[in-house]
């Protein structure tokens, strides 16, 4: 496993790990290290099978079927409509 060091890191930024790490009862550099996965960048390859997925799922959509916005159907919900 590699290591690194981070340099120069604002007082306030380290305060704020510090407490989050301390609300989940956990290591500062756990938590860091917690936050950097969660951060993880999604590399070239990662991104292209994604779109691919993606396209898959449009596909099963016929062409020229109507579709309910997503915000209409979460309003209905809200308001009983869809009971």
């Amino acid at each position: 496993m590699g290591q690194i060091l981070i340099r120069n890191l604002e007082d306030a930024v380290l305060a704020d790990y510090r407490e989050a790490a301390s609300q989940n009862q956990r290591s500062l550099e756990a938590e860091l290290r917690a936050a950097l996965l969660r951060a993880k960048p999604m590399t070239v390859s990662k991104r292209q099978d994604a779109l691919k997925r993606l396209a898959a799922i449009r596909a099963l959509t016929p062409k020229g079927v109507p579709q309910t916005p997503a915000e209409q159907l979460v309003r209905e919900d809200r308001d009983g409509y869809r009971s």
